[in-house]
């Protein structure tokens, strides 16, 4: 992934700094210490996205392995995740190991201010691209990629990136955020990027600022996003959704708040990889896309889940046998569960979150699609709470478009209890609907769905 070439136009940007993707060119943002990393296995452990994302331009062909460490990883799982991945060498942005920090081999400082000299970047070696799985909640799996797996969806063709500026609200260091990253590196454009430290607010307003084009998020981030008052400070050619469910109403409140934008959904899993993307405006995905999709995909459902077959697909999970990423005939199972209705399937939730009422299933996302269908609701939750006649009850946590006058709050809560009478089978129907001031959305983009 070289940087010669690159228009110095061509940026990096995030809250502390921009860099022109030209300076890659004759200067080197390790130090002049790029050699010490030539054939390692190095782990990228920087606190924020810049460093890393030089980090990989840097090292692709050079070093043998990368291992991307979200800034989000928890201390107790860093060594888990240096033994697992073998490394032999760390790049941070801090200038020496923090007393106790777990390290092997050299010890090398990402800066933004570029070091000029000489740079051999050569690629000797097919490099190893490591990344967390998207959503860990115990202990981290590693999945091995390369460039040319995750680069599979970019260079098969998509959206045009000729003289985009992209952003998203993904750290580049998970799945999704990598995507957008390599959209814009690989392609002909530059990268804004986001900062857990920023407020939503205020990412907007310096994205806008920076003539973003092209954004990406879940669409919890954009639920979030169209909650700020500063929503209206870009003006994106392209929106973009993935990580959760895309329901009809964000795909609409998108289309309508941002009318000179293509809106787009698209499916992808850090083992799987891009599955595809759909951009009608419709939730869900047409049926017509399972099967074989020439030499590059093929989709197929099985026991009701989404199973995917592909060149984009990880090679497999570090420790663990290939076996286990996926199946005898070479297809990943998502987990994601899907539903046809007519000539589209529509994603239900995931296989591992069904709430069991009574013996019957219950997708919390399948009443939350409804749920965020009123038109004063923003965003929802469903979740269980336990019944000592049904074993669970379904209960759903409401974030309303504004706050409503504390007289309204008791019909609001009627009117979207009715929502899902006519909506759902009986046994779907939340049994309270609680109006709540903010919901959890964990550092990947997602809600955070407590067990």
């Amino acid at each position: 992934m070289s940087a010669a070439g690159h228009p110095a136009a061509r940026t990096l940007g995030s809250d502390e700094a921009t860099v022109p993707l030209g300076g890659l060119a004759a200067a080197s943002s390790l130090g002049g210490r790029l050699e010490e990393l030539r054939g390692r296995f190095v782990l990228i452990a920087t606190r924020d996205q810049l460093r890393a994302a030089l980090a990989l331009i840097e090292l692709d062909g050079v070093a043998r392995r990368i291992v991307l460490c979200p800034a989000d990883l928890p201390a107790e799982h860093m060594p888990l995740v240096m033994a697992t991945a073998a490394t032999d060498a760390t790049v941070s942005d801090r200038t020496a190991p923090d007393p106790g920090t777990p390290h092997a081999g050299p010890f090398v400082t990402c800066s933004p201010c570029l070091t000029p000299g000489v740079v051999d970047r050569a690629p000797r070696h097919g490099t190893e691209w490591i990344l967390l799985t998207s959503g860990t909640t115990g202990r981290p799996k590693l999945v091995l990629h390369t460039l040319a797996s995750l680069a599979g969806a970019i260079r098969g063709g998509g959206t045009p990136a000729t003289a985009a500026v992209w952003s998203t609200f993904y750290d580049i260091r998970r799945y999704g955020g990598l995507q957008i990253f390599l959209r814009a590196v690989l392609g002909a454009g530059s990268l804004v990027l986001s900062s857990g430290a920023e407020a939503t607010g205020d990412f907007l307003v310096r994205a806008g600022a920076s003539g973003v084009t092209h954004i990406s998020g879940t669409p919890s981030h954009w639920r979030r996003a169209l909650m700020s008052p500063l929503a209206h400070r870009i003006a994106p050619h392209y929106v973009r959704l993935s990580g959760e469910i895309a329901d009809q109403a964000i795909l609409d409140r998108l289309a309508a708040f941002y009318p000179a934008a293509k809106v787009a959904h698209a499916f992808a899993s850090t083992e799987a990889g891009v599955a595809f993307d759909v951009d009608d405006g419709l939730a869900g995905f047409p049926a017509s896309l399972i099967g074989p999709r020439g030499a590059a995909i093929e989709m197929k459902v099985e026991d009701g889940s989404l199973r995917i077959r592909s060149s984009r697909t990880a090679a497999r999970y570090l420790g663990e046998s290939p076996e286990i990423l996926m199946g005898d005939d070479g297809f990943v199972d998502t987990g994601d569960m899907v539903e046809r209705r007519g000539d589209r399937y529509h994603f239900v939730g995931r296989r591992g979150g069904v709430i069991n009422v009574g013996g019957q299933k219950v997708h919390p996302e399948e009443v939350e699609a409804v749920i965020n269908g009123h038109p004063r609701v923003r965003m929802s939750l469903v979740r269980t709470r336990r019944s000592p006649i049904t074993g669970a009850l379904v209960v759903a946590d409401v974030v309303l478009n504004a706050g409503p006058e504390p007289d309204r709050v008791a019909d609001l809560e009627g009117e979207i209890m009715r929502l899902c009478r006519d909506r759902l089978p009986r046994h779907k129907v939340p049994a309270a609907i609680n109006v709540v001031p903010a919901l959890d959305v964990a550092p990947t983009g997602k809600l955070v769905r407590h067990a």
